[in-house]
């Protein structure tokens, strides 16, 4: 049955003011002129209960264990990653129209606006799934849905080593680092695992400090007795409400944090961050988007930017502010890792931040010391 046949079969429905019945549905059916016989019905009834419950036939992909994403690139590409990097999958809508209903609705269940006139949205669903959407008047090969699964446990670093994705040596130094109360940030690409490994040091905070935790969409859930969780929030349907990232950092700051966390840095909130850990906020942390760890200082620049932060404001504060870089990759075959610790120092000749690598983790070898291997070795000294 096209979704041609069904659309009249909707009407229908929805002029009955209640929930329909199988009874409703063939009665339906049957005023379009159609048989009813049991497989028709059956059929039907799978096709709305899909368009009208969950993601639709989305479902048994976010139901699998260890998914950490599903993509939809229009009707006929559905991708899904369990740990392996995107393998395309089996499964496909009807047809451009079936994506673009199962967009809106999921956008609808959570109070956001997406048509033509606002074709494209990022948001939180009830069960903490990130879901961001694009219409097909911008996208091709029609509507995109990027679907993005909560861990449905919080990792532990012991689970990390466990999972390979730390190392031994690294597993050591990452817990140093964290008893040195060094302000740090956790680099990488998307899906590199930032959030996980930040959530699996965060576990291993004193149970007598206080962190608070700053997020534009909540994903962080670390294994610690003390921890508020702040999450911002959209413009809604009538363009008013928005609470940026930089509200919440602001508001973090009044709320006596021992370690202050932003979830990831994205925007001007680079420069809150900046002057709170100025202010003696010790062990501060946060992720960031880079391709290397040597990449972050003019990540760092970029963001700052946003906020009216110069480049030499930035760098000072910069200095003064963050002491190490944690980068993760994510290697071709899928596997996330730590891949590299690296020192901020200001150059004294220009006095701009650099990163410096300190200790590089190859794939099944041991470490590898950097040219700021002794630098690193002083910071974990006041552990």
């Amino acid at each position: 049955m096209t979704t041609v046949e069904l659309e009249p079969i909707r009407s229908r429905l929805a002029g009955l003011g209640r929930e329909h019945t199988p009874a409703d549905v063939a009665a339906a059916l049957r005023a379009e002129g159609t048989v009813v016989t049991d497989a028709i019905l059956l059929r039907t009834l799978e096709v709305l209960r899909r368009d009208s419950v969950g993601a639709g036939i989305l479902e048994p992909l976010l139901r699998l264990p260890g998914v950490t994403d599903v993509v939809v690139n229009g009707p006929a590409e559905v991708y899904v990653d369990v740990g392996g990097g995107l393998q395309r999958t089996e499964l496909a809508f009807t047809d451009e129209a079936e994506v673009r209903r199962l967009a809106q609705r999921l956008a609808a269940s959570v109070g956001r606006r997406l048509d033509d006139a606002s074709p494209y949205v990022d948001a939180r669903l009830p069960d903490g799934t990130r879901v961001h959407a694009v219409l097909g008047t911008l996208a091709a090969p029609g509507t995109c849905l990027s679907l993005r699964i909560p861990a449905d446990r919080s990792f532990s670093l012991a689970d990390c080593v466990a999972s390979g994705s730390v190392s031994e040596a690294a597993a050591d130094l990452l817990i140093r680092i964290v008893e040195s109360r060094s302000a740090f940030l956790i680099s990488g690409g998307t899906g590199s695992g930032k959030t996980t490994l930040l959530a699996a040091l965060l576990g291993l905070v004193p149970a007598t400090e206080r962190i608070v935790i700053a997020e534009d969409s909540r994903e962080l859930a670390p294994r610690h007795p003390h921890v508020v969780r702040l999450e911002g929030r959209p413009a809604n349907a009538e363009g008013v409400g928005t609470v940026t990232l930089t509200d919440l950092v602001r508001q973090a700051l009044r709320m006596r944090p021992d370690r202050l966390v932003v979830g990831e840095v994205r925007g001007a909130e680079v420069c809150d961050l900046l002057a709170a850990l100025n202010t003696g906020h010790e062990g501060g942390c946060g992720t960031l988007h880079a391709n290397a760890a040597t990449q972050v200082p003019a990540r760092l620049e970029a963001l700052a930017a946003l906020g009216g932060m110069d480049r030499s404001t930035l760098h000072a504060q910069l200095a003064a502010a963050v002491e190490l870089v944690i980068h993760l990759v994510r290697d071709r075959t899928g596997p996330r890792r730590v891949a590299e610790i690296a020192t901020l120092a200001q150059d004294p000749r220009t006095g701009l931040v650099v990163a410096e690598p300190a200790l590089i983790f190859d794939r099944g070898g041991p470490p590898r010391r950097g040219p700021a291997a002794a630098r690193l070795e002083l910071l974990l000294e006041r552990s």
